[in-house]
């Protein structure tokens, strides 16, 4: 699934197989937002993450930091398919 626009966010949801490969997914997407200094909105339920990126300080909108972070989360998707 690719990420989508709306709501003045860009969403996507990720399901894994069980809650440790989706606690796993979420840790090193921790690692790489902290780095950008830029963090999602998420949830977890079991083996789904739901996450939204916007931009607090431009307006809660969508700006190149939230698509350079879902880029930066496709490829840590990648890595662990």
């Amino acid at each position: 699934m690719a990420w989508e626009e709306k709501d003045n966010a860009l969403y996507q949801s990720f399901t894994f197989k069980d809650f440790s490969e989706a606690f796993a997914f979420m840790t090193r997407v921790a690692l790489v937002a902290e780095k950008q200094n830029h963090h999602p909105r998420w949830t977890n339920v079991w083996n789904k993450v739901e996450m939204w990126l916007n931009t607090h300080d431009a307006g809660d909108v969508v700006t190149e930091r939230d698509r350079k972070l879902a880029l930066a989360i496709d490829k840590l998707i990648g890595q662990s398919a």
